[in-house]
């Protein structure tokens, strides 16, 4: 008769990844790099993984910054108090952890060009993204962050909020608004803070006539709501 116990760890063995942390340090001063050693899995760039930050039951979504076949890499948000913010500073090298296989729809198409929008919690999707794209490839966009201070690798235009809120970005659909894009539509990708993204969306769709099916969005967060990914 099979336990309990083990078939319990049979559909944790199913259902999720593990992997042994490699290296954890900072690559700004509010985000943090954490390398997990992890051979063998399929991953797009823009896709993320869940990972189990407190027991099973409590999961957190981050986006993979880079996956070179047996180790990934993820480039974490260092704010607040919360499960996440607390593994994040906690982990250490040689610790296990348990996470799903890279997953999500977050991923570019092929288009005449390219267009980025959103925050911090969007930057880290992007890297990847346009590294993907290669150097032949038209590519726009914005990411606003706090300060200079928080901007990562990315070769995008960057705004930043000296303090101000993330959510309901006036400033950063602002910046959208000024980019000098190609008359035609292309695809843009939006992600970050949900209302943020809306209206990012409703700019592209109502001022400057995308249709709907060329922008693609993600809302990773929004005030008060906790799940979203």
């Amino acid at each position: 008769m099979v336990s309990v116990r083990s078939a319990g760890k049979a559909l944790l063995d199913r259902l999720f990844v593990h992997g042994t942390v490699t290296a954890t340090d900072l690559v700004t001063p509010r985000m943090r790099r954490i390398a997990i050693a992890a051979p063998g899995l399929g991953w797009t760039p823009g896709q993320h993984i869940r990972l189990v930050a407190e027991g099973l039951v409590t999961r957190r979504t981050y986006s993979v910054w880079d996956y070179d076949g047996s180790a990934l890499e993820l480039y974490v948000l260092d704010h607040g108090d919360g499960p996440g913010a607390r593994w994040a500073r906690s982990v250490r090298p040689d610790q296990e952890v348990v996470f799903t296989k890279p997953e999500g729809a977050l991923v570019t198409r092929p288009s005449a060009y390219h267009l980025f929008a959103g925050d911090e919690t969007a930057a880290v999707a992007f890297g990847p993204m346009l590294r993907a794209l290669g150097a032949d490839a038209s590519a726009y966009g914005v990411i606003e962050v706090d300060t200079p201070a928080d901007r990562l690798p990315i070769d995008l235009t960057w705004r930043f909020r000296e303090g101000a809120s993330a959510a309901s970005s006036a400033t950063l659909v602002q910046a959208v608004r000024e980019l000098d894009l190609p008359d035609e539509p292309g695809t843009a990708y939006l992600a970050g803070e949900a209302r943020t993204v809306q209206a990012v969306r409703a700019h592209l769709v109502g001022d400057r006539g995308w249709p709907r099916r060329s922008v693609v969005t993600k809302p990773f967060w929004t005030p008060g709501k906790k799940g979203m990914e």
